[in-house]
């Protein structure tokens, strides 16, 4: 009898129902703003431009170099698209830049604090 007692007791930690006492592992999607437009977003498109420009590079050179098209660089740089870590490697190879020191960079960047706002199109 003791066994089915303690069955009865068994807390779903990852699936907490209504009203149980238990919680979720992970904090929900409400923590996590999107990155579009956002400072930090806004300082890692300013240290890549600058990246670009300190290597004399110009958009469509590295576009050529990523074998993407122009507008690529162009809407990444605008702040009009996102783009994952494989780009960011490829996009600081292409640059002839340490991506893991340029992303120290963006690191270092949000610790001193918000970049200035990017103008709204």
């Amino acid at each position: 009898m003791a066994a089915a007692t303690d069955t009865q007791i068994i807390q779903f930690w990852d699936n907490p129902t209504s009203g149980s006492n238990c919680s979720p592992r992970f904090p929900g999607p409400a923590v996590m703003q999107k990155s579009l437009r956002s400072a930090e977003h806004a300082r890692l498109i300013e240290l890549l431009v600058a990246a670009r420009q300190k290597a004399g590079i110009r958009q469509h050179a590295l576009a050529r170099k990523l074998a993407r098209p122009q507008s690529f660089i162009a809407k990444y740089e605008g702040g009009e698209r996102r783009i994952d870590i494989v780009e960011f490697i490829a996009i600081a190879q292409a640059l002839g830049v340490d991506p893991v020191k340029l992303f120290r960079e963006v690191l270092s960047a949000k610790a001193r604090g918000p970049a200035p706002k990017q103008p709204t199109r």
